[in-house]
């Protein structure tokens, strides 16, 4: 059971996890609240799409990780952020 606070949806790609961040966070500008984070397939390939778009694309090498995957950050038209989250392949 996951801890008091976090809410698991588990599907075939992988569990969908609502969990609120603690209101002193510092990973949110202070007027924006919460992030949705999706799973995505081929992230280069989808964000050369959206640049094409004209769509403002935010990556950071500090976010990636091996193990984890990689991550970018878009914004909707309100400012709030949306995470691109394309998971590490699986060995």
């Amino acid at each position: 059971m996951p801890p008091e606070g976090i809410y698991i949806w588990d599907q075939q790609a992988g569990p969908t996890v609502f969990s609120p961040f603690k209101a002193d966070s510092d990973y949110f500008a202070a007027d924006k609240r919460w992030m949705m984070n999706l799973r995505v397939e081929g992230l280069d390939a989808l964000l050369a799409s959206l640049r094409a778009a004209g769509i403002a694309v935010k990556t950071d090498a500090t976010w990636d990780d091996p193990i984890t995957g990689r991550f970018a950050r878009i914004h909707d038209p309100e400012g709030n952020p949306i995470e691109l989250w394309e998971p590490a392949a699986r060995a």
